[in-house]
C-alpha cells in the first residue's frame, strides 16, 4: 500500500435546494451588494460530485444491484456474445468488493460467493485462471481473476477456503511467471502460446495482479516485476506516451494511463518516468469529453486509481468532471451500455471508479 499523496476534499455543510427541477446546492459563498448577502448558487457539474452525494450513491446501488441481478446462477458474468467470461467475472467482482462486501459479510456477500466458487473452479493445472481454447484473450481473465480473488483472500474467513484460495494464486503467479515474455510484457495469451508477442494494457493487468498476490502474501518473484517495469520504460517514448507494446505502435493515452498505475503498483512512485507520463495523460485525458483515442472506459478506468493516488486539488477535479460524466450516462436499469465490449464490462468499471474513494480494497488504496 503506498503512502498518502494530499487527502481528498472533503466538503461539509452541503444543503440541498431544489430549483427549476434540478438538484442545486447552496454553496455557502455569500457577496456582498450594496449592503445586502446574496447566496450564489452552482449546479452539480459545477460544484462537484463525490461520493457522499446523494445522486452518486443512488447511481452506485442501482448499478451494484444491476450486476448482482444479472450474475447467472454459476457465478460468472460475460462480456457480448457471452465472451470473455473469467476477465468480465473478476471486473464485476471487485466493484461488488468496493462496496465493502465481502464472501460473508454485505449484501453483495452471496454474489461474491459464487463469483469466487466459479473463478476457482477454472483453475487449471499448469496455475492459468480460465479458458485458453474458448478465450483468445485468456490473459486478461487470468489478470483480473487473480487480482479479484487477492482482494478476497485478506478477508475470507473460513480456513479451508483461505487454503485453497493461497493454493490457486500460488499456481497463478506461477502461470503468469512462465507466461511473461523474454521482452518482459505479456500478451493476450502467455508467451510460448503467443510466439512470445507482448501488448501493453495485457502487461498491466498482469502487474496489478502480481501486486494483489504480494499484498496477500503470496510470494512473487521479484524479477517478474523488475522485468515488467523495464518493459514499461523500454515502451515510453520521448514525450511521455507509452507505445502499445515493445515493437511499436506508436504512443497510446490508455496504455500511459495503465502504465503509471502499474508503476504505481510496483513500488515506482519516484521514477523519473512517472512525471513524463503524467504530463502526456493530463494533455490527453483532462478533457473527459475527448474519445479520439479510443478505449474511453478502459483509460479511465486506471488514469482514476493514478489521480486518487495524488489525491489532493487534482483529484478532486478529475473527480467532479468524470462522476458528472459517469452519473449523466447511467442508465434507467442501473447499468451503462457505453462501449463495444458489453454493459458487465462498462458498469464495473464504472463501479470502481465511483467507489475509489471507499478505500475497501488495498489494490486501489493510496
Amino acid at each position: 500500500m503506498s503512502e498518502p499523496v494530499g487527502q481528498a476534499g472533503k466538503r461539509e455543510n452541503r444543503l440541498g435546494i431544489g430549483c427549476g427541477g434540478r438538484r442545486c446546492r447552496l454553496r455557502g459563498a455569500e457577496l456582498a451588494l450594496g449592503g445586502m448577502m446574496m447566496f450564489v448558487f452552482t449546479s452539480p457539474a459545477a460544484y462537484g460530485l463525490d461520493l457522499k452525494d446523494p445522486k452518486v450513491q443512488q447511481v452506485v446501488q442501482r448499478g451494484l444491484d444491476w450486476l448482482a441481478k444479472n450474475q447467472s446462477r454459476a457465478g460468472f458474468w460475460t462480456a457480448n456474445n457471452g465472451q470473455y467470461p473469467t476477465a468480465m467475472t473478476g471486473l464485476a467482482g471487485l466493484a461488488l468488493l468496493c462496496e465493502g462486501s465481502t464472501t460473508t459479510q454485505g449484501k453483495y456477500a452471496p454474489n461474491i460467493r459464487r463469483a469466487v466458487d466459479y473463478l476457482l473452479t477454472k483453475a487449471r493445472p499448469n496455475g492459468l485462471i480460465g479458458d485458453p481454447h474458448r478465450d483468445d484473450r485468456y490473459t486478461y481473465g487470468h489478470g483480473f481473476a487473480t487480482l479479484f480473488l487477492s482482494q478476497v483472500l485478506g478477508e475470507e474467513e473460513d480456513q479451508q477456503r483461505r487454503e485453497e484460495l493461497v493454493r490457486v494464486l500460488t499456481k497463478a503467479v506461477i502461470f503468469s511467471g512462465q507466461a511473461q515474455t523474454r521482452a518482459g510484457g505479456w500478451g493476450y495469451v502467455s508467451a510460448k502460446d503467443g510466439q512470445g508477442f507482448d501488448e501493453g494494457s495485457t502487461t498491466i493487468t498482469q502487474v496489478q495482479a502480481l501486486r494483489g498476490c504480494r499484498n496477500a502474501g503470496i510470494p512473487v518473484p521479484k524479477e517478474m516485476i523488475d522485468n515488467a517495469v523495464n518493459y514499461i520504460k523500454r515502451c515510453t517514448l520521448p514525450d511521455g506516451g507509452v507505445q502499445y507494446n515493445s515493437q511499436g505502435g506508436g504512443g497510446r493515452p490508455a496504455i500511459t494511463a495503465a502504465a503509471i498505475a502499474c508503476l504505481f503498483n510496483a513500488g515506482e512512485y519516484d521514477s523519473d518516468y512517472v512525471p513524463r507520463l503524467l504530463n502526456y495523460c493530463e494533455k490527453n485525458l483532462s478533457n473527459i469529453q475527448h474519445e479520439s483515442f479510443g478505449h474511453w472506459h478502459y483509460a479511465h478506468y486506471y488514469y482514476a486509481q493514478v489521480m486518487y493516488r495524488e489525491g489532493g486539488k487534482k483529484w478532486e477535479e478529475y473527480r467532479n468532471k468524470i462522476f458528472e460524466r459517469i452519473v449523466r450516462e447511467a442508465g434507467p436499469d442501473g447499468a451503462w451500455t457505453q462501449g463495444y465490449i458489453g454493459p458487465v464490462y462498462t458498469t464495473a468499471i464504472n463501479l470502481t471508479i465511483l467507489q475509489l474513494e471507499r478505500a475497501a480494497l488495498p489494490i486501489y488504496q493510496r
